[in-house]
C-alpha cells in the first residue's frame, strides 16, 4: 500500500541522486503518492469523479512518477487493468513506454517478485500479444497503451477492456510550434476524444506551461482562483505546485518544495528568482517570458464609476474558418482623472445580420453603453450599413498610427501608477493577445480596447474635440 516504498525497493535508480545516490522526496511526491492510493478504491467511483491536474516546476519528476512508478505499482497489485497514456506526439509517448517495458524486461528484483507482470502475454502459439511500440500486454493481463494525443484513439478497447486509467503528460508542444488556434484544437481533442474513452477512468493531466493561454496555463489560472469554464465542466481538481512553500516558522518564511535536490536548493533558486525563465519554468508564469509589451504584472483588477461606456468593435471584413476575428470590448470611461475600465472583451467570427444581432445583445447585457465605436480601417462604411438604426450613437475611428506605437501608448496607461486602465476581471483572450503582441496571430481585441482607451484618455487635439465637455465624439 505504499508507492513510495515500492519505488525505493524496485525502482531506486529513477529516484536517487545520480551523483550521491541519495533518495529524497519532495512534498509534492508525498502528496501524489497519497492520491495514487485512491486508485485502490473501486466501489465509490463516480463518472468524472477522479480527475486531477498537476502543474509543477520542471525537473520535479512528474513523468517519472506518473508515467513509470505509479503505473508500475498499479499494474503490480492489480489496481489498474488498462492504462492509456498520451503525450504530445507518438514518439514522446512511446519513449515513456520504453522505460516501462525496459523495467519489465531487465529489472531482476521486479521479475522475481512479479513474474506474471513482467512476462509478455502470449497467444496460443507463443507469439507475444500486443507487444508493439505503442502497447504492452502483460502476463497478468495488465495493458499499457501509449499514444500521441492526436492519434486515432476514440473507442480504444483491448478485447472487452476499456481504459480504467488515463495519463496525459506534456500534451502540448513548445511555444515555437504552438498557437491559440492549435490550443483550441488540442483542447477539443482532449474533451471530445480522450476523456470520453471512459468517464469512470482515473485521469491524471501533468505538465508545465509552454505558452500563455495554453491548456496548462488555463489550469494554472483556475488554481489561482480565476475560474476557467472547461476545467469546471470536466471536473478537474488542479494541484499547482510552486517552487517556494510558505513556512510556518517566522524566522524562515519560505522553504523549498524539494530541499534534498540541488536544482531546488533554496539559495540557488533565490539567485535566479527574478529571471523570466525561472518564472516560466519553475512558477509556470508564461506571461513574464519574452513579452515585448505586456506581462501579467501589468494587469490591475478592480472597478470604479464610469459615467460613459463604449462598445468598441474592431472588425474583420470576411468570415470563415481562417478569416480574422472581430474584436469586441466594453470599455467604461471614468473622470477625474480620466481612466478606463475594461468590462468585457472577446472575439467573434460574425458578419452582417449575425453581427448586428450580437451587438444588439451586447447593448441589452450592458445597458450603460452609450456609444458604439467602430474602427473603419477595414470595411469602411460597410459597418454603418450593418449597424444601422442602433439605439445609441455610432462613432467611427480610422487609425493612421502604427500598431506598435498605439500598443506602446496603451501599455504606458496600463503601467501608470495608479493604473489608468483596469480590468473588472481576467479576460484570457485579451490578455493573451497583449502578452504575445506583436507576435500574436490576432490582435483584434487589443485594438478594440486600444481604440476606446485612446478615444477617451488621448482624444484628438482638434477644436471640435476640445469643446466637447465629457464625451468626445
Amino acid at each position: 500500500m505504499s508507492p513510495l516504498m515500492f519505488a525505493v525497493v524496485y525502482l531506486p535508480e529513477h529516484i536517487q541522486d545520480p551523483v550521491t545516490g541519495e533518495i529524497t522526496f519532495s512534498e509534492a511526491h508525498i502528496e501524489w503518492a497519497e492520491l495514487a492510493k485512491t486508485w485502490t478504491r473501486t466501489t465509490d467511483r463516480k463518472p468524472a469523479g477522479n480527475r486531477h491536474a498537476f502543474i509543477a516546476p520542471r525537473n520535479l519528476g512528474k513523468s517519472t512518477w506518473w508515467y513509470l512508478i505509479f503505473p508500475m505499482w498499479w499494474a503490480a497489485y492489480g489496481y489498474s487493468e488498462f492504462t492509456a497514456a498520451f503525450a504530445n506526439s507518438d514518439t514522446q509517448a512511446q519513449t515513456h513506454l520504453k522505460s516501462f517495458r525496459k523495467e519489465l524486461d531487465d529489472n531482476e528484483r521486479l521479475r522475481e517478485d512479479f513474474p506474471d507482470l513482467c512476462k509478455r502475454k502470449n497467444k496460443p502459439r507463443g507469439v507475444p500479444e500486443g507487444d508493439a511500440a505503442g502497447m504492452r500486454v502483460c502476463g497478468n493481463g495488465f495493458v499499457f497503451v501509449a499514444k500521441g494525443i492526436d492519434s486515432q484513439s476514440l473507442g480504444l478497447k483491448i478485447g472487452s477492456k476499456r481504459p480504467d486509467t488515463l495519463l496525459l503528460d506534456d500534451i502540448e508542444p513548445d511555444e515555437g510550434n504552438y498557437s491559440p488556434y492549435m490550443k483550441d484544437q488540442r483542447l477539443t481533442t482532449l474533451i471530445d476524444a480522450v476523456l470520453p474513452l471512459s468517464r469512470m477512468a482515473n485521469v491524471v493531466l501533468a505538465g508545465t506551461v509552454t505558452m500563455y493561454g495554453s491548456i496548462v496555463h488555463d489550469l494554472v489560472k483556475h488554481a489561482q482562483g480565476n475560474t476557467v469554464d472547461w476545467v469546471n465542466e470536466e471536473k478537474f481538481k488542479v494541484h499547482h505546485h510552486l517552487p517556494f512553500i510558505q513556512s510556518e516558522d517566522p524566522t524562515t518564511p519560505e522553504r523549498s518544495i524539494w530541499p534534498g535536490n540541488p536544482i531546488f536548493d533554496l539559495e540557488a533558486m533565490e539567485e535566479i528568482r527574478h529571471t523570466r525563465q525561472f518564472r516560466k519554468n519553475f512558477e509556470n508564469d508564461p506571461a513574464a517570458v519574452d513579452s515585448e509589451y505586456w506581462s501579467s504584472a501589468d494587469f490591475t483588477y478592480g472597478t470604479f464609476d464610469t459615467p460613459h461606456t463604449y462598445l468598441s468593435i474592431d472588425g474583420a471584413v470576411t468570415t470563415g474558418r481562417k478569416s480574422d476575428y472581430t474584436g469586441i470590448a466594453v470599455v467604461g470611461c471614468g473622470d477625474k482623472p480620466r481612466r478606463c475600465l475594461v468590462k468585457f472583451a472577446t472575439q467573434v467570427r460574425k458578419q452582417g445580420a449575425e453581427l448586428r444581432t450580437y451587438v444588439l445583445g451586447m447593448l441589452e447585457a450592458f445597458p450603460e453603453i452609450d456609444r458604439i465605436l467602430i474602427e473603419t480601417n477595414q470595411g469602411g462604411d460597410m459597418w454603418l450599413e450593418v449597424l444601422h438604426d442602433m439605439p445609441v450613437k455610432i462613432v467611427t475611428v480610422h487609425n493612421t498610427v502604427r500598431k506598435e506605437t498605439r500598443a506602446a501608448r496603451l501599455l504606458n496607461l496600463y503601467q501608470a501608477k495608479p493604473a489608468r486602465v483596469m480590468h473588472t476581471e481576467p479576460f484570457p483572450a485579451l490578455e493573451t493577445q497583449m502578452c504575445q503582441f506583436p507576435a500574436a496571430p490576432n490582435d483584434d481585441i487589443l485594438d478594440a480596447v486600444g481604440n476606446a482607451v485612446h478615444r477617451w484618455i488621448l482624444p484628438d487635439r482638434k477644436p471640435k474635440a476640445v469643446i466637447r465637455q465629457r464625451f468626445p465624439v
